[in-house]
């Protein structure tokens, strides 16, 4: 039995010059007999606008713990869904299988735990003829692998944060506040 009952990390990495392929997954996890657990049970239903997918590295290869990945946005075009059921999951699903070969997620609890992943996909990504579909699977990738690490080691801390509550500022504040 797991001791990991709900545990949460989000990550974001940025896309390379040029494109829309920034990652920013948010994940839960914990044990299939908790919180977590319920939660991924309820999600087995779709909504409008808002797939929900087992993550599967390919055919018959859904990984282990059992993990659903849903959109944080609205999905509005077959574009978008193949990007995300594509590109997107492959990386999520190599993210979770390489978590878990290097030690990152236990390897004898993945039966006892279950995973949810919100995934950032933005739109122009559907519809840019240049889509560098390595950038959109290396960010995710590497963006969901750290979410996953930061979540089981309960990144950052709360001292973390106190200590840099006045030198770390939202992107989206830069400027408001300047005098």
């Amino acid at each position: 039995m797991t001791d990991i009952w709900l545990a949460t990390g989000e990550a974001t990495v940025l896309a390379a010059d040029g494109q829309y392929t920034d990652a920013m997954p948010e994940v839960l996890i914990g044990s299939v007999k908790g919180p977590v657990g319920t939660a991924f049970a309820s999600m087995t239903g779709q909504v409008a606008g808002h797939p929900r997918m087992f993550v599967i590295r390919d055919l018959n290869q859904q990984v282990r713990p059992a993990t659903m990945m849903t959109t944080k946005m609205t999905v509005r075009s077959n574009d978008y869904v193949e990007l995300l059921g594509g590109v997107v999951q492959a990386a999520t699903g190599d993210a979770i299988v390489d978590a878990v070969s290097e030690g990152i997620i236990p390897k004898d609890q993945v039966n006892d735990l279950v995973m949810i992943i919100m995934v950032w996909l933005d739109p122009r990504c559907a519809t840019d003829p240049n889509l560098d579909r390595r950038d959109l699977y290396r960010t995710n990738y590497e963006a969901t692998k750290l979410a996953i690490s930061r979540a089981l080691k309960g990144e950052p801390t709360i001292d973390e944060l106190i200590a840099n509550r006045k030198t770390v500022t939202h992107y989206a504040l830069e400027g408001v506040f300047d005098e």
